[in-house]
């Protein structure tokens, strides 16, 4: 049965589409990522077609459908479409339309209430229960995310988020048909599981038949849910994938922001730490910064483990640190 894993977590929610025992989709939401997807937010026209959104950073967004009469400075109310994005070396703001007349302002719907719409059961997880996250695969799952390598049965892929598309090579030994049916199933669990949208290069071992090369094309049909459009395998082994993309893959927020997921990955830890007596967060430099700079961050964290909370700078320590 499958079932969604919810975790109301302190500067990030998560959640964890679990099937079989194994994470089949996974999402994070970040408290300060920006409005999401269907908020309505009001904003000041700075350029044609340029908004300053009115929400805490005033960060910028793109707008479409606006009339030419429309001054610079008019104060609008618009809709989210798309939320901001990071990329390698540059952001991209987040792109919004005129609201429909009369709407009110919203914060549009958060993670949970995005699963929920689902119709598959969710689970709210708790930090004083059994942590069913990571007994799925979540620690993996990162490691997977940050190395950028997923091995599975007779081979791995390498994965990479370049400005133009996410590329997925597949590599291996053997026969090339069967590394190119299995690696097709691998690319399609790490592209859902992901939430990977926009373009996407899927490097294929060469098959110069064309049966053979519309054998994977249909595995990718069957197993990748819509909507999306594709090309054909090419005879160098190329196929490339379009989805819609309209918030960061996990790809994009756990590779782009090392540091807020070491941050997170350290207060999960340390809202799961046992013991009296002060609850120390030992991490890197950048990281205890990142925490100690949110001060609401660590006032939670106090409420909910009952422990006074010192935070640590240490510039030995590699990866998200300890709680102890």
């Amino acid at each position: 049965m499958a079932e969604w894993l919810y975790e109301a977590g302190i500067g990030e929610a998560r959640a964890a589409l679990v099937e079989d025992g194994e994470i089949v989709e996974a999402r994070i939401e970040r408290e300060g990522d920006g409005p999401r997807v269907g908020a309505v937010v009001a904003a000041r026209l700075v350029e044609p077609g340029k908004l300053i959104l009115n929400v805490p950073g005033a960060p910028p967004a793109t707008v479409t459908g606006l009339a030419r009469s429309v001054a610079l400075g008019a104060t609008l109310t618009v809709e989210i479409t798309r939320m901001a994005l990071r990329e390698r070396g540059r952001d991209k703001p987040a792109r919004a339309r005129l609201a429909e007349e009369g709407a009110a302002l919203d914060d549009g719907p958060d993670l949970r209430a995005r699963i929920a719409a689902s119709g598959i059961a969710v689970v709210d997880l708790h930090p004083t229960g059994p942590d069913r996250l990571e007994a799925a695969g979540w620690s993996e799952l990162i490691d997977h995310v940050r190395t950028g390598r997923w091995a599975f049965a007779g081979g791995e892929l390498w994965v990479d988020a370049t400005p133009a598309m996410l590329l997925i090579d597949i590599d291996g030994e053997g026969d090339a048909l069967a590394l190119a049916k299995a690696g097709a199933r691998a690319a399609v669990h790490v592209i859902r599981c992901c939430d990977v949208g926009g373009s996407i290069g899927i490097d294929f071992p060469s098959l110069p038949g064309r049966a053979e090369r519309l054998a994977v094309d249909a595995l990718v049909d069957e197993h990748l849910p819509q909507p999306f459009e594709r090309t054909g395998t090419n005879g160098f082994g190329l196929m490339q994938i379009i989805r819609r993309r309209e918030r960061p893959s996990l790809i994009e927020q756990i590779r782009f922001d090392p540091v807020a997921t070491d941050a997170a990955l350290l207060l999960r830890q340390a809202e799961r730490s046992v013991g009296t007596g002060a609850l120390t967060l030992a991490a890197r430099p950048a990281v205890a910064e990142h925490i100690a700079a949110r001060p609401d961050w660590t006032d939670r964290l106090q409420a909910r483990t009952g422990r006074a909370v010192d935070i640590a700078a240490d510039a030995g320590i590699k990866g998200a640190g300890h709680a102890q």
